[in-house]
């Protein structure tokens, strides 16, 4: 019986700030997909890895940053590529939140970013800040402050906990398959967003009533 839909932020509520990065890399003569290389390189460990746990503040996220992407052969100012993050609000998405509140509960699980310099203040997710689609969820995790980030089961357990469930009475949706691994490992269902309204599909098949 599925008594809860955890959702990541960017490239699921949002448009995937990969879009951002790419038009980024073209802009500035780098490779297709080099962004993604320096953050998929060491990732429990990287510059990213320790932003998202709150290790380092951003002047440090961006000299290390910048000294990964330097040794992958094009050096990257990290605060030039924090800026990219804001993502566009899917409003299928929205519509979705909508049907399921008061229904099941609905958190996100977001790797994110707690902005430590005025150029970035307030809290920045996966992909921007936008308040007023967080009040559909019943809570969030967040990584930066329970210091645990996606793809740690930790994360995913914390959410469980938190929703009083088991981790096979939640779906989870999410935009990249290394995150979704471990939830379903865990007992979830899980739901790769590629396609906003194919995902929706596949959750509505989960469900037992109509999403709008």
């Amino acid at each position: 019986m599925i008594k809860a839909v955890f959702w990541d932020f960017g490239g699921v509520i949002t448009t995937s700030p990969f879009e951002s990065f790419n038009r980024f890399e073209e802009q500035n003569n780098l490779p297709k997909d080099f962004l993604r290389l320096v953050n998929s390189t060491n990732p429990d460990s990287n510059a990213w890895a320790k932003l998202e746990r709150s290790e380092v503040d951003l002047d440090e996220f961006n000299d290390l940053f910048m000294e990964e992407s330097r040794k992958l052969g094009h050096a990257t100012p990290g605060k030039e590529v924090i800026a990219l993050l804001k993502g566009e609000v899917r409003p299928q998405m929205i519509n979705a939140l909508k049907s399921i509140k008061n229904r099941l509960v609905l958190a996100c699980l977001t790797n994110n970013i707690q902005a430590m310099d005025k150029q970035f203040e307030g809290n920045v997710s996966a992909s921007g800040k936008h308040d007023e689609v967080m009040q559909l969820f019943d809570f969030v995790i967040e990584s930066s402050k329970v210091n645990v980030r996606k793809p740690d089961p930790n994360f995913y357990l914390l959410a469980c906990e938190k929703a009083n469930i088991r981790p096979d009475e939640a779906i989870f949706l999410d935009d990249l398959g290394i995150n979704l691994k471990p939830a379903k490992e865990l007992g979830m269902r899980t739901i790769k967003v590629i396609d906003p309204d194919v995902a929706l599909d596949e959750l509505q098949l989960l469900l037992d009533f109509q999403l709008s």
